[in-house]
């Protein structure tokens, strides 16, 4: 009885390559000017090295134009293999596809960070290693930042903590030609009878603030104050709503604390003011002269 025939070793290496790339789903597509190299299982004469033109195709010796721009390397292998069976070149082609070399393209950060503007990479880079080279985030920074994806344009959120473990676990990969985008965080307002009245941004690490956590940024209620009559102020464009603000039970704990949202306002009044109802936008229209804070 004959023994089953042994695989060579090089063609098991091409087998567990192949495999492999069509288990684990690749982010960064090929674009024009990268370099690819073609390989043909068990017909070696066919495989070369080919450069992506501006228009996005590849064309093979055998084979012709492929177009494979913004699209991964296992798509653009079962192009190749249509190619290669729609030429009569073979009857059942099993192509690989690599990207040998990725043309320098530029990502683009703007927003809160310390030096915005477009930067050279050649290789996928963790979301964290882009921002330090832009000089990493402002004070102002939302931490809440979106990775645009170059040729897809597929938008992708991304928070980054401030805690090493978690911003290292969840950091995204940026690819060559993606843009980050890191908006301007959230600010909320609180005036009157406050150590500190102002503008504060909504910068902590869950990008998010309550009326306690604002109310201590801003130095507690002084002694004068009366916060058993504070209002909370939404602002929707130019429209203002006002609502009442139980400051004095969530102070003594009788009240639950409540989020804000970016441009609320938390209005103290000062005990002389007891008997005077100050309207919405009476309220809003202090902000102007309202110092910034930032701590």
């Amino acid at each position: 009885m004959s023994r089953p025939k042994q695989l060579l070793p090089t063609t098991m290496m091409f087998l567990f390559a192949f495999t492999c790339s069509a288990q684990r789903p690749e982010t960064l597509l090929i674009g024009p000017g990268d370099m690819l190299q073609v390989k043909v299982f068990d017909t070696p004469e066919l495989d070369e090295a080919v450069r992506v033109t501006d228009a996005g195709i590849i064309t093979l010796v055998l084979g012709g134009d492929v177009q494979v721009s913004s699209q991964t390397p296992a798509e653009a292998a079962r192009n190749v293999e249509k190619a290669l069976v729609n030429d009569h070149i073979l009857l059942h082609p099993q192509v690989l596809v690599t990207i040998a070399e990725y043309v320098t393209r530029k990502v683009s950060v703007l927003g809160e960070v310390k030096a915005p503007g477009a930067y050279a990479i050649n290789t996928t880079r963790s979301v964290l290693d882009v921002l330090t080279v832009a000089g990493g985030l402002t004070d102002l920074a939302d931490r809440r930042i979106v990775v645009e994806r170059y040729g897809t344009h597929e938008k992708v959120p991304c928070f980054v903590s401030n805690e090493p473990d978690a911003a290292l676990n969840s950091a995204i990969a940026v690819n060559p030609g993606d843009t980050v985008i890191v908006p301007k965080a959230g600010i909320v307002y609180v005036l009157g009878d406050v150590a500190r009245p102002g503008a504060y941004t909504m910068t902590n690490n869950e990008a998010q603030i309550t009326v306690l956590q604002l109310v201590a940024r801003a130095g507690g209620t002084n002694h004068s104050a009366v916060p058993s009559h504070a209002k909370l102020v939404h602002k929707s464009g130019d429209t203002y709503t006002e609502e009442r603000l139980p400051l004095s039970a969530m102070q003594k704990g009788d009240h639950s604390d409540l989020l804000l949202r970016a441009n609320d306002i938390i209005y103290v009044p000062f005990s002389y003011l007891r008997s005077f109802a100050m309207q919405a936008t009476g309220i809003a229209g202090s902000i102007g002269s309202a110092a910034m804070y930032k701590f």
